[in-house]
């Protein structure tokens, strides 16, 4: 006779259960601690140990009472299951990391009409003196800080002297054009053991050379460090001379591995094609057969017009209430809202001109004339001189201040619902798309180049849903 555990209402009972034998029904009649339940069409008793001793007498020499069963640990179901992995430490991790260094920031520097480079960092003796012996840093009294000049070979030089003691971080508005030095801050953080290969420097060039954007440039490098550094034990010159199958069997690894966005995996395609095709000019590998995984149609988180309106009413400061507004009143990217200058606001036509937005194209987007009315009193009590949204200290405000704008206001604005800065673009759309704005205009004020990344918002919208009723409905 087996005994179960049973709880009802948040009380703890016992079900019985046996073969079918009329010598143990009876008996359990018998037993007055004990009774029978319609409802779960067994006998029970309470979850007791003086009511578990009694039954062990009760039933001594005719059934064995089994309680195996009650107290058998409970076993829990995680909620969104487990999926068997491929586990390849190489491929994990193919580039190890440096300890973590203190950091030597570099940011432009104006000083009795000179262009310097200022190296900015948290106090260290070790620094101090690095720069102090440096061939290449001065210091100015008048501002109290360290410099150089804004030469490639000074930041060459300055690498190369503080390579022991700091790292060096470039402020986001300096833009480097020497890809050799490009290349050693951005593998200043890996670990260059005997067998490391850096990334060729052709690679970096042939990218510059066509234009492509600073951040795909940046993720190309890193993509394809990885992978020939995946493969350093057979040396650059094999790795030169791998066949697609190869190469297909790198990325098929990833996509087993189950740590890496199908994103992630799609640029790494991209990026070690464009080595062999562009750069190495290994033409009869037809890397057109590279297998990619396809990409999940996912749907953009989109706030209601009622959080926008908390998230935007939610600072005080003139400034923050202008930014957070450009990006959801004109539908704008949050790298497009740092590089508008003064000029760009054309209030006689009631346009905001945006240039060299992604894919380095030009267009127009509307200009609220709320908004409109705001910057004409931000500019009263800030005069910017070039960009429309300058730092403290003059310079291009930075994307990072602005995300920590908007999670400061989401907080205070007690909105709940996951966004970032994008969102409000996400938001723009998809409520002039139940405004009843025409498809065709939402792209051209977007920018996309196709009407199938506009036409995801049409998924989103609540135009129109509130006119069909569910048949449930009509049951």
């Amino acid at each position: 006779m087996f005994l179960n555990p049973l709880e009802q209402e948040g009380k703890r009972f016992i079900r019985i259960w046996h073969k079918p034998n009329p010598f143990i029904s009876k008996r359990l009649k018998e037993a007055t601690w004990i009774r029978y339940s319609k409802t779960y069409k067994c006998f029970v008793m309470h979850h007791t140990g003086q009511a578990i001793e009694m039954a062990h007498q009760h039933f001594q020499g005719l059934a064995r009472v089994d309680t195996s069963y009650l107290f058998k640990p409970r076993r829990l179901r995680p909620a969104l299951g487990a999926v068997v992995l491929q586990q390849d430490k190489a491929m994990a991790e193919p580039l190890g990391k440096v300890p973590v260094k203190p950091v030597v920031r570099l940011q432009l520097l104006e000083h009795q009409g000179k262009q310097y480079v200022q190296l900015s960092y948290r106090y260290s003796k070790e620094i101090y003196i690095s720069l102090k012996q440096s061939k290449v840093a001065k210091w100015l009294p008048e501002v109290q800080c360290f410099v150089i000049s804004g030469e490639g070979s000074s930041m060459h030089t300055l690498l190369t002297e503080l390579e022991r003691v700091a790292q060096l971080w470039l402020a986001q508005t300096m833009r480097v054009q020497d890809m050799s030095l490009q290349a050693r801050l951005w593998e200043q953080s890996y670990l260059k053991d005997s067998g490391y290969i850096p990334c060729p420097l052709p690679y970096l060039e042939k990218l510059f050379l066509l234009n492509y954007s600073p951040s795909t440039l940046r993720t190309y490098h890193s993509l394809l460090l990885r992978f020939l550094n995946v493969h350093k034990a057979k040396g650059l010159g094999s790795i030169n001379a791998f066949s697609e199958e190869q190469i297909n069997h790198y990325h098929r690894s990833m996509v087993q591995a189950g740590t890496y966005s199908v994103s992630f995996i799609n640029q790494s395609i991209n990026a070690v094609k464009f080595y062999y095709q562009r750069v190495l000019s290994r033409h009869e590998v037809q890397l057109n057969q590279v297998e990619r995984p396809e990409k999940p149609e996912r749907l953009p988180q989109v706030l209601s017009k009622q959080d926008v309106l908390k998230i935007l009413s939610a600072t005080d400061n003139l400034k923050h209430r202008c930014l957070l507004q450009l990006l959801y009143a004109g539908g704008l990217r949050i790298g497009e809202v740092i590089n508008l200058r003064l000029t760009d606001v054309q209030s006689e036509r009631n346009l905001l001109l945006i240039r060299g937005g992604k894919g380095k194209k030009d267009r127009t987007t509307l200009l609220s004339q709320r908004l409109l009315e705001n910057l004409r009193a931000y500019y009263k009590a800030y005069r910017p001189k070039v960009w429309l949204f300058e730092g403290q200290t003059g310079g291009q405000y930075t994307v990072e201040s602005i995300r920590n704008v908007f999670r400061a206001s989401k907080e205070k604005a007690g909105v709940k619902a996951p966004a970032t800065p994008h969102t409000l673009r996400h938001s723009f759309a998809t409520h002039l798309l139940e405004q009843g704005t025409d498809l065709r205009y939402i792209q051209v004020l977007l920018g996309h180049r196709s009407s199938k990344t506009t036409e995801v918002y049409t998924h989103i919208t609540t135009h129109a849903l509130d006119k069909i009723v569910s048949p449930l409905d009509n049951l």
